[in-house]
């Protein structure tokens, strides 16, 4: 308000500045052509109610104060000349308020530094309640009281350890992700009609894809063979995982269930039509789509079976992924290159799979 009001001060002044060459007989032009606006702004009004900022208010009030109450009723306004001593007497009593106001007491407000420090423990432990927030603030040489780190998370809207410690299904993944397994089927259509059913296994922790198969016919023995297939193929990578998601297709026959059990992994079936709770496998299937599927024309069974395995190869050795800060699932992102003459010098290849439906880069050797 205040700088609102310093800046109708300041246009006022030079508007009145631009009034002093000119004649009486102007003014009284211009007050007249002022009068006349205000007329048809109040028809057009009709009745509806003007809203002043309140700058506006302290500026009239304090124009036109000076003048009697006759001099008022004459001059043409947007309201009442009652309306305008209001505000006057408004603006008089707040002036008087403010200056006889008490200064408020009592203990400075907490260190920006440490409030971040509270609410940045309550995040990272949910379990906690501000009993043992405080504790771990005395244990870091933090010296505040018990109801200081109440009050924090009570104005930051935390709620108490109780009703914020319930795990999630998104952090049970996030914590588990180095035993979790994704499984997942999906269908494609070659050019002569053929579905083929394609079964493909992901790693939560690395984002590691494995294509099991693919087959017009997905039956309980098939099925049960590529379970045996993927747990040999674990062994042989070391890959210690506990669970597996999938949904509830009825493609998955019991023995597929029973040969992962056999191998200490443990099926987790995601909710009916939550396809949320198989999120990543879902996005791996909308990748394999758009940049393979969508691209590529499949001719037979053996035709899919290896245009997947080219794609296998290039999503878990080139291509990068965001959710491991644009790594690659079989190998670490390369020492970022410092030098100015290397960078001067750049000469990267291109390398094309499936006729150029993929492309890989990499520096020349």
């Amino acid at each position: 308000m205040l700088l609102r009001l310093a800046y109708l001060g300041v246009t006022n002044a030079f508007a009145m500045l631009r009034l002093l060459p000119m004649s009486d007989r102007e003014k009284d032009v211009e007050i007249l052509a002022l009068r006349h606006q205000i007329a048809v702004l109040e028809r057009q009004l009709s009745g509806q109610r003007v809203r002043f900022a309140p700058g506006d208010r302290a500026l009239l009030a304090a124009l036109l104060h000076g003048l009697p109450r006759k001099a008022l009723q004459q001059i043409r306004l947007l309201v009442r000349p009652d309306t305008v001593l209001r505000w006057h007497r408004d603006l008089s009593a707040s002036r008087h308020a403010a200056a006889s106001r008490p200064r408020r007491g009592g203990r400075p407000r907490t260190v920006h530094s440490i409030r971040a420090l509270v609410l940045r423990l309550a995040k990272e432990n949910p379990n906690w309640g501000y009993r043992r927030l405080h504790g771990e603030l005395l244990v870091l040489g933090v010296e505040v009281a018990a109801s200081t780190v109440w009050e924090i998370l009570k104005d930051a809207g935390v709620d108490p350890a109780p009703h914020r410690a319930s795990t999630t299904w998104a952090d049970f993944l996030r914590s588990q992700a180095d035993a979790l397994l994704a499984c997942d089927f999906f269908e494609t259509v070659t050019l002569t009609g053929t579905r083929l059913y394609v079964l493909a296994v992901i790693e939560h922790a690395n984002r590691r894809i494995r294509i099991l198969g693919a087959t017009a016919h997905p039956t309980a023995s098939w099925v049960a063979q590529a379970a045996k297939n993927l747990v040999m193929d674990l062994e042989d990578a070391h890959c210690r995982a506990r669970y597996l998601i999938r949904d509830r297709d009825g493609k998955f026959p019991q023995l597929f269930d029973a040969v992962l059990q056999e191998a200490g992994i443990k099926v987790v079936q995601s909710g009916i039509r939550m396809p949320r709770m198989n999120s990543i496998t879902e996005r791996w299937v909308q990748t394999c789509r758009r940049e393979l599927l969508d691209r590529t024309l499949i001719w037979d069974q053996r035709h899919l079976l290896h245009a997947l395995r080219e794609f296998e190869t290039f999503y878990n050795e080139h291509r990068p992924h965001q959710g491991l800060a644009n790594a690659r699932p079989l190998c670490p992102l390369p020492a970022p290159i410092e030098h100015p003459d290397q960078i001067a010098r750049l000469d990267v290849r291109r390398h094309s799979r499936l006729g150029g439906t993929l492309h890989e880069y990499a520096h020349a050797a």
